[in-house]
């Protein structure tokens, strides 16, 4: 007579979380290459090529904008879990008073129009249970999906203006060869093995990044 009150697949437990890859993302190399591609022979000197390196994972996690964005990013997950939570409880309520139905039309000294009654009942507010679970679902996924695009688009827009910035200092210094210090091959091992401090200007590119952090500030919110 009637359904089982099935728990909804939401995975209520499990807040949503956004892909941590602002806070870990590997910039893409000004200049990548390999014992391959690169033969810097015996020939090869300070006094023929001047050679850069540029920490760009310390660039980017230094960059004031990039702590904006990730706040930003707290905010609209903190947000997303709040609406999911508050969703959660009305189901939680829903399935309750689903129980509580299913245990009075039970009784055995109910007579059976009042049975029928609750059964009716119970049909009903079921369907809507059902339905409200599809909504969480998709609740879900399309809050984890917003966030996923809010982060690829905050992070590409940072490497691009950080790059910009490598890219400027590069041609006012004239470099031949710029690393990135931060690199990693494919099979896991550090790029840039080691390397003279002197040939580091991450601390130069970082000063000019923050150059504007103080007048955001002071800027007026939107």
């Amino acid at each position: 007579m009637f359904g089982a009150v099935v728990a909804l697949k939401t995975a209520a437990p499990v807040q949503i979380r956004q892909n941590n890859s602002m806070k870990n993302n590997s910039i893409v190399s000004l200049l990548v290459a390999t014992a391959g591609t690169l033969a810097l022979g015996s020939s090869l000197s300070a006094a023929e090529y001047k050679i850069g390196t540029v920490d760009m994972s310390l660039a980017f996690n230094s960059y004031y904008k990039t702590k904006d964005a990730q706040a930003k990013l707290s905010e609209a997950e903190a947000q997303a879990n709040k609406e999911l939570a508050d969703r959660l409880e009305i189901s939680g309520k829903a399935q309750e008073e689903l129980k509580k139905l299913q245990e009075e039309a039970s009784k055995p000294e109910l007579a059976e129009k009042a049975k029928a009654e609750k059964v009716k009942v119970f049909n009903e507010k079921l369907q809507a249970y059902q339905v409200l679970g599809r909504e969480i679902q998709e609740f879900q996924q399309t809050r984890v999906r917003q966030l996923q695009e809010q982060n690829q688009r905050s992070s590409v827009s940072l490497r691009e203006e950080i790059k910009a910035v490598v890219d400027a200092k590069v041609k006012a210094a004239a470099y031949d060869f710029v690393f990135d210090k931060s690199g990693v091959s494919m099979n896991g091992v550090q790029f840039l093995l080691s390397s003279k401090e002197s040939f580091d200007f991450t601390n130069e590119v970082i000063a000019e990044l923050n150059k504007g952090k103080d007048a955001a500030k002071a800027a007026p919110k939107k």
